[in-house]
């Protein structure tokens, strides 16, 4: 069985019920969720062994975000426990023309204290096929970057494939701090997540002809910035997703492909999002899945978005479905009919 590493921060998620505003009523729904753990919980549910690397406190709370791995059968094995606090973040769900909004709770959050020696990469690694994490991870302050930059090369040392999802934050970090971290840490990557901002905001990559917020995206364009990415950092593999943003409730969906030579476009879905958080994630771990269980270029770019479109109807940050549900919705069959 393929074993796939991440690494990142897991967030507790408090979020008003429904589509409510902040305190509209009293009541909060607890979860939690955050970029790589969201991975590891989709490649968990696909059937890879899947481990996730945090550093969590000791108290009740942080072992409740443990469990909450466990339960889809994540290894939490190499989790450090230590520091002081869980971080946080508030997700009111936007509908309509009204967006969402995510307020962010997390300085001081144990990962973002931790420091180099908290983790044993070599043993980590040990046995280990893929290592995953984001660009939210290196944000969280230098220590952090740092502890990225120990385990890529550790991973790349034991000839681990890895992959990183962009994901500018601007609540996290500005543009020039993410370059210059970033253009250090895409060197020991292999396969390269976008979508049609984190491109332009964190390298200056920037897709011509398109509005993400008119619905228009043009296809030359998004092969351009894919050769871009890996002309300039020498990615294996470039995989972009494409939002068209009717509004917060209606999105087109789609994604591309580019393997150093050619360039596949997925299906486009027509979504009526449930819950958008984690969109990203899942495509991370359906693409993932895809080349570790070696799915042709056209295969696998189908499988992860179809992974992605399915988690816009789920909600929670994490992704609950399974293989044969990604495969039937890749397959053609986006009908929705009760299943008996």
């Amino acid at each position: 069985m393929k074993k796939v590493i991440t690494f990142g921060e897991i967030m507790l998620r408090l979020a008003p019920d429904g589509y409510y505003r902040f305190f509209q009523n009293d009541v909060m729904q607890a979860t939690f969720g955050g970029g790589e753990a969201n991975v590891a919980v989709s490649l968990a549910n696909f059937g890879l062994n899947s481990a996730y690397v945090t550093k969590l406190p000791a108290h009740a709370i942080g072992q409740a975000a443990v469990n909450s791995l466990r339960y889809f059968g994540v290894d939490t094995s190499n989790i450090v426990r230590g520091g002081d606090r869980v971080g946080i973040y508030f997700l009111e769900k936007g509908a309509s023309q009204r967006g969402s909004v995510c307020i962010y709770d997390r300085a001081h959050s144990a990962i973002a204290e931790a420091k180099s020696g908290d983790f044993d990469w070599d043993t980590i690694f040990d046995g280990a096929d893929w290592f995953h994490f984001t660009g939210i991870t290196p944000a969280l302050g230098q220590n952090v970057a740092d502890l990225c930059l120990e385990a890529c090369k550790a991973a790349k040392a034991k000839g681990v494939k890895i992959s990183c999802d962009l994901n500018y934050r601007g609540k996290l970090w500005t543009r020039d701090q993410a370059r210059k971290i970033m253009t250090e840490l895409c060197k020991y990557v292999d396969v390269c997540i976008s979508n049609e901002e984190d491109a332009k905001d964190v390298f200056g990559i920037e897709a011509e002809g398109t509005d993400i917020y008119g619905g228009k995206l043009n296809h030359d364009g998004y092969r351009s910035v894919a050769k871009q990415l890996a002309d300039k950092f020498g990615f294996e593999k470039v995989a972009i997703t494409l939002r068209s943003s009717i509004s917060a409730s209606d999105n087109d969906w789609a994604g591309m492909l580019y393997d150093g030579n050619d360039c596949y476009f997925s299906k486009s879905y027509h979504l009526h999002i449930v819950d958008r958080v984690g969109g990203g994630d899942s495509f991370g771990a359906g693409l993932i899945y895809s080349l570790l269980t070696d799915k042709a270029p056209q295969q696998a770019i189908e499988f992860a978005v179809a992974a992605s479109a399915l988690k816009h109807s789920v909600e929670g940050d994490y992704n609950r479905v399974t293989v044969n549900e990604v495969e039937k919705l890749a397959g053609g069959d986006g009908s929705g009919r009760v299943q008996r």
